[in-house]
C-alpha cells in the first residue's frame, strides 16, 4: 500500500480497520482489548473508526494485541552515515542545523 499519496484521514482508517481485523483474528472483543490495554473502549472504537488517539494508548493497544514487535518495522533503528560521521569526526549529531530562511523543503 502506498501510503505516501493517501491523505492523513485516509491513513487513519486503514490503520484502524487493520487494527480492527489483528483484535477479530485474536477473537477479542472491543472490551476485552480495552480491558487488556488499559484504555477506554470507546477509545478502542474510536481508533478503529478512523481516529487518532495518543502513542502511548497506541502503545498499549499493540502490546496487548501481541504487535509491539512490529514497531522495528515502523520506524526501524537509524545508522549513522559514514559521511556524516566524518563531518562531525565520530561525534553523533544531536541536532538539525536547519535550512536557510526556516522553510520546510518543497515535498517532491
Amino acid at each position: 500500500m502506498n501510503f505516501d499519496s493517501m491523505s492523513d484521514k485516509a491513513i487513519l482508517a486503514e490503520l484502524g480497520e487493520r487494527l480492527s481485523r489483528r483484535r477479530l483474528n485474536r477473537n477479542m472483543t472491543q472490551e476485552e482489548l480495552a480491558v487488556a490495554s488499559g484504555v477506554a473502549r470507546r477509545l478502542v472504537q474510536r481508533l478503529e473508526g478512523g481516529h487518532g488517539c495518543s502513542l502511548e494508548n497506541l502503545m498499549r493497544i499493540l502490546r496487548a494485541l501481541g504487535m509491539l514487535g512490529q514497531l522495528d518495522a515502523f520506524l526501524p533503528e537509524s545508522e549513522i552515515s559514514p559521511l556524516q560521521m566524518a563531518k562531525t569526526r565520530g561525534r553523533e549529531r544531536l541536532r538539525a542545523s536547519g535550512r536557510r530562511g526556516g522553510h520546510p523543503p518543497k515535498e517532491k
